[in-house]
């Protein structure tokens, strides 16, 4: 296998993880975001260059991207905007559905291309594959300067929305993030303990 080895600073690795630790504890669900200030399309690939080198059993690519600036931001929020309105919501929400993309100057579309695969052990692998790529893109992200908010809820199952980033039909997705630079810091969570079992 080729392989590039990692830096270490000590004979154990240990310097190399820790530098890693740092990064994963500094990234946060943050939608402080400036909302002017755009995103370089170029560092948009690389972020979604990263996403690519998540595990992928079978080597099957499912990964699909489509990032949403200007316009298309306010487009996206029609598409929430009318899904609410036809099931009866508050015209409060239904407005705020209308202008919440707008809030970060990029809008990340992620989604898992099943294309014909209707084995439901391959489905759930390709969208682990996507999952875990995502959290590359926002590592990578957090190493950039950037904010990022993963987004999910009901608006990821409309076909309008997938018609939109010109995802197939079949495509199923998987986070919209909202990617931009911060105007502000949110604190880190707690994190429980893990619980781990050593088995020899």
């Amino acid at each position: 296998m080729d392989a590039t080895p990692l830096p270490t600073g000590s004979p154990d690795g240990l310097e190399a993880l820790d530098a890693l630790d740092a990064l994963i504890r500094r990234r946060r669900t943050n939608l402080r975001i400036d909302a002017e200030r755009a995103v370089p399309e170029s560092t948009v690939r690389r972020l979604c260059e990263l996403a690519q080198w998540a595990p992928n059993h079978h080597r099957t690519w499912p990964w699909r991207f489509a990032a949403l600036t200007g316009d298309a931001r306010v487009r996206l929020g029609a598409c929430a905007a009318e899904h609410l309105r036809a099931r009866g919501a508050a015209p409060e929400k239904v407005a705020k559905a209308e202008t919440k993309y707008c809030r970060a100057p990029l809008m990340l579309a992620v989604a898992v291309h099943h294309g014909a695969a209707d084995d439901a052990v391959r489905r759930a692998e390709d969208r682990d594959a996507v999952a875990a790529g995502i959290q590359n893109l926002l590592l990578g992200a957090t190493a950039a300067g950037l904010a990022s908010y993963w987004g999910s809820g009901e608006v990821l199952e409309l076909p309008s929305v997938r018609a939109l980033c010109g995802f197939e039909p079949s495509d199923e997705l998987v986070a919209l993030i909202y990617l931009g630079f911060p105007h502000g810091d949110v604190a880190a969570p707690p994190r429980p303990v893990p619980t781990i079992r050593f088995i020899a």
